[in-house]
């Protein structure tokens, strides 16, 4: 059995597709979702037109919910990491693999100092997820699963494979997570739009917005030493190039970056307006850190969690040139 333990947009995405193509899986979250859950259901859309539902829904709301799971997946927001981890240890069975599927790059490495008897995998998951309501979520964007390679997970490949979530293993998955972060350096830049995700990026200010937090990131990765994978077709290194391209360009040689589901928005997006706290911490806040590891700052980003954090107090939407004045 599967436990999805933080069943938010990513976790009962996954989990429920895991559920509708025949594998077993508990949802373990808050009492708000298995309310929803009840009533609705769960409905499983993407872009590439899915549509899948799961009518009766395992819902549990205490970490005993995960007790008998062999595979749990950790779908919490970072902040909750350390607390999960706490409540997972109390109830698993030694040998029970963990695998997070969780926004930043210090997640995985956190469930480890406190699951010793277990095996935790570090994943990512590469592609969005929008929580529509009364049980309804949409993968908005493409992408696999991306783990760390185990061979703990052979018995389970199978099953997400079936799911049409294949599980994409990697040597090393610290390049992968830095350079989804690079992506996800975007989520507050479209959190602040206000926009759809493909109306945001068909806007060149609102790119260069982007483009200048990744210059500043990658300025640091390799002073650290690290280099991110290539999610894209084109190279991490030239990515803040091609966005501050005019848009006739950029529509012409990056489309598949525009090729977004009209739906599709961020995570961070989602926090605003349900008055929750985001990630911003572990996403450009992480990038915050690692310059000051460096001896070094990173004064977009920092700006960029400041803007988040004013943003968490009183919503504002910021015009494309408004927000590059206020990062330049």
């Amino acid at each position: 059995m599967i436990a999805v333990y933080g069943a938010g947009g990513i976790g009962c995405y996954v989990g429920g597709r895991l559920a509708a193509t025949g594998t077993p899986v508990t949802f373990v979250g808050r009492p708000r979702m298995a309310a929803e859950l009840a009533t609705h259901g769960l409905h499983l859309t993407d872009y590439l037109g899915a549509d899948l539902r799961v009518a009766d829904v395992p819902f549990e709301t205490t970490p005993t919910g995960a007790a008998k799971a062999d595979l749990v997946l950790v779908t919490v927001k970072s902040a909750a990491t350390e607390s999960a981890a706490e409540e997972l240890a109390e109830v698993l069975s030694p040998g029970t693999v963990v695998v997070s599927f969780q926004n930043g790059v210090r997640n995985g490495e956190m469930l480890r100092s406190r699951l010793t008897e277990q095996v935790v995998v570090t994943g990512m998951v590469p592609f969005n997820v929008l929580n529509r309501g009364a049980g309804v979520f949409h993968q908005g964007t493409e992408g696999a699963l991306d783990v760390q390679r185990d061979a703990a997970l052979a018995p389970y490949l199978q099953a997400f494979e079936r799911a049409g979530l294949p599980l994409a293993q990697h040597d090393d998955i610290l390049p992968v997570q830095w350079a989804k972060l690079l992506l996800n350096l975007n989520n507050p830049i479209n959190a602040l739009s206000n926009l759809p995700l493909r109306d945001e990026l068909s806007q060149r200010a609102y790119r260069r917005c982007l483009a200048a937090a990744q210059a500043e990131t990658l300025g640091l990765l390799d002073a650290a030493g690290i280099r991110p994978a290539q999610l894209l077709a084109v190279p991490m290194h030239r990515f803040p190039a091609v966005l501050r391209l005019p848009d006739f360009l950029f529509r012409r040689l990056a489309s598949k970056v525009l090729a977004v589901d009209p739906l599709a928005r961020t995570s961070m997006w989602e926090d605003l307006e349900a008055g929750r706290t985001t990630e911003i911490d572990y996403l450009n806040g992480e990038v915050v850190r690692l310059a000051e590891s460096l001896g070094r700052t990173a004064p977009v980003n920092a700006r960029l969690v400041e803007l988040i954090r004013a943003a968490e107090a009183e919503r504002r939407s910021w015009s494309g040139p408004d927000l590059l004045r206020e990062l330049s």
